[in-house]
């Protein structure tokens, strides 16, 4: 009899699931009980940037109640990628070998999760897409779909990225991906900070899939987009975009 496959990522060892949170108190609990369900050998770091809300009170009371949940403090909101950058480092620090990227606010689903963690055994960098056939997003405005996929698709094309989905945040990677010369140049904090991770990644010759997820609407609390972090997002593709150009053209007259 061939013996059964291990549960997704139990094969490659123990997953950190690192979630970034700013008030999120409502939504935690049963984000992380749902986690516990579905991917139950999987860790959970909660990275909180001091949440006026008491979401790290409340972190640290489901992590008081169950081992398997850690609670990072960040003493201040400094943008989505500086408490992702925190929250592998941390995770990298005490060996785990696969990492995931998940939102607080109860939009990615976990029981997803392990059609992600399933990819990775073929892959350095799985994407949770919404943009891939069998993707799609619920509950929300069509000026907000618009923005996601106008700014993967000027992503992808300004940076050739292998993916349909550049900007995507529901992701799982191995930890080698995280290098410690490629996590010291990411500077975006914004949403930003995706495109730039998978642009790095994507240069640096790591294997990138997608597969499908539906996206939800949070239900409780506000969605933490902005102007700026538009702004951020499109300065900063556009500069690697002509930086990757110049490369491209620099490179050719060498050779």
């Amino acid at each position: 009899m061939t013996p059964a496959p291990p549960p997704p990522g139990r094969g490659d060892g123990p997953v950190l699931v690192v979630i970034p949170t700013y008030n999120e108190a409502a939504s935690l609990p049963p984000l992380v009980d749902r986690l516990r369900t579905a991917v139950p050998h999987a860790d959970i770091l909660v990275a909180d940037d001091n949440s006026p809300d008491g979401t790290g009170a409340v972190a640290d009371r489901l992590a008081a109640a169950d081992d398997a949940v850690h609670v990072l403090h960040r003493p201040a909101k400094e943008g989505l990628g500086a408490a992702y950058l925190d929250g592998f480092r941390w995770g990298l620090e005490r060996g785990y070998p696969v990492l995931v990227e998940m939102d607080g606010d109860g939009s990615h689903q976990p029981e997803q999760l392990p059609r992600l963690l399933t990819a990775l055994r073929g892959a350095d960098l799985v994407i949770g897409s919404r943009w891939v056939p069998g993707g799609r997003i619920v509950h929300w405005p069509r000026y907000r779909q618009l923005l996601s996929r106008g700014g993967s698709g000027y992503s992808r094309a300004l940076l050739d990225l292998p993916v349909r989905d550049a900007t995507g945040g529901f992701r799982a990677l191995r930890a080698h991906v995280l290098a410690p010369d490629l996590l010291a140049g990411v500077a975006s904090q914004g949403y930003c900070f995706q495109v730039d991770l998978l642009h790095r990644a994507a240069r640096a010759g790591h294997r990138i899939v997608e597969v499908p997820i539906t996206f939800v609407e949070r239900a409780h609390g506000d969605s933490k987009m902005s102007r700026a972090i538009v702004t951020e997002a499109l300065w900063r593709v556009t500069a690697w975009g002509v930086a990757s150009r110049f490369r491209s053209i620099t490179g050719r007259r060498h050779t």
